[in-house]
């Protein structure tokens, strides 16, 4: 096999948690478009039906249904209904803007349950419960299989407005190491477990935070971000298309346990 051909996924089955949003959509591409049979899965029927069949009209193999990450029900009916797969990517996940600290909203009004709300969707049904389900028969098969968790630039940086989330996302860079490791000391070391940290992309959930709806520029946290990231510019969706391909295919066979940002320089950036 010649390094190009280890980065393809033929014959490979691949399953998407919040493929339906903006970054799930283009990671379900991604694996797609290197062959392998993808799953799009969301909350909402609508967003799962139309990439996947976006994906379809392309000429690609993709199927898709509708999955609660935060009910493991649905998650075993899921993998019931799917049967073994190579690659699980876990792409579920956000912040609520009730959970975000504002001029109306201080930190020592926060209410309990927004919080809980953002730790449970990103490190529950983000990354640990679809672990669990899907990852068994990973660990069980000879040939093993991928997890790849999205995490963020606040796990390695806090940001400011966002305690709830950014503790979230550092607490998934830290399972996604912990599982790494268990996996490949307890059952298969041919299961590998890694993260992307994406840095700034506009997405549905941070949008209010980044730009003006009113004037359509973007706010001063926007503007103090661009300022912090030396490529000067938010991320593009397929950015991560490829980091997202080597860490699932055999080109990264001897990786794991590691949170790759694609941040356009932001995280090596101390500001000065």
């Amino acid at each position: 096999m010649t390094v190009l051909e280890s980065f393809r996924l033929d014959g490979k089955v691949a399953l998407v948690t919040g493929g339906g949003g903006v970054l799930g959509a283009v990671l379900a591409r991604t694996l797609a478009e290197a062959g392998a049979r993808v799953w799009v899965t969301d909350l909402i029927e609508k967003q799962a039906r139309d990439v996947a069949r976006a994906l379809r009209d392309d000429g690609f193999n993709a199927e898709w249904m509708v999955v609660d990450v935060m009910d493991r029900g649905s998650l075993a009916a899921a993998a019931a209904r799917v049967g073994e797969i190579d690659v699980l990517i876990n792409a579920a996940g956000g912040n609520v803007q009730e959970a975000t600290t504002s001029a109306d909203q201080t930190f020592f009004d926060l209410p309990l349950p927004a919080l809980e709300k953002v730790v449970a969707l990103n490190l529950f049904g983000g990354a640990l419960l679809p672990a669990q389900v899907f990852g068994r028969t990973m660990a069980e098969t000879e040939s093993g299989g991928v997890v790849l968790n999205v995490s963020s630039t606040n796990a390695l940086r806090p940001l400011t407005r966002i305690p709830g989330y950014s503790a979230a996302k550092a607490a998934v860079s830290n399972f996604t190491q912990w599982l790494a490791v268990h996996m490949a000391q307890e059952y298969n070391p041919r299961v590998r477990v890694n993260a992307l940290a994406p840095g700034f992309f506009l997405t549905h959930q941070n949008r209010f935070l980044l730009t003006d709806a009113k004037t359509g520029g973007l706010t001063l946290r926007g503007e103090t971000i661009l300022a912090h990231t030396p490529m000067r510019r938010f991320g593009e969706p397929r950015d991560l298309a490829g980091a997202t391909l080597w860490l699932c295919s055999d080109a990264a066979a001897f990786v794991t346990g590691i949170t790759l940002p694609v941040d356009g320089g932001f995280s090596a950036f101390s500001g000065v």
